[in-house]
């Protein structure tokens, strides 16, 4: 037996978030929407992807967001994103220095902590 690769990250959201996390996900990060299953869309929540990242938000009643926990995201232009995330309004935290990378952190709209890095070339 062998893990062979990540399939998904899962994330919670409160109920009835779906429309903030299109907004953010899809119109700010630009994932794309993925359908959910039938059986699974009646739970509620929202499935994306870009490439082979593949992200679900999952209803959770009693949410608390992830602020610590979180899913890191390799992007080719991070001075957009950046530009992107603060023109919807969303605040860019920047932090340490990380070896090889240009980085930030960005809350998604339910509190979840999101990072977003970029390869700095030598």
């Amino acid at each position: 037996m062998a893990i062979l690769a990540l399939d998904h990250i899962q994330l919670a959201m409160p109920p009835g978030g779906e429309d903030l996390a299109r907004a953010f996900y899809c119109g700010v990060l630009g994932l794309v929407e993925q359908p959910k299953p039938e059986n699974l869309a009646r739970r509620g929540g929202v499935w994306f992807a870009a490439g082979v990242v593949r992200l679900h938000l999952g209803v959770e009643p009693g949410f608390a967001p992830a602020r610590k926990a979180h899913p890191a995201f390799l992007v080719d232009d991070l001075d957009r994103l950046r530009r992107d995330c603060i023109a919807a309004g969303h605040a860019v935290i920047e932090d340490e220095p990380l070896p090889g990378y240009r980085r930030f952190y960005v809350d998604d709209p339910f509190g979840n902590r999101i990072e977003c890095l970029e390869l700095v070339s030598d």
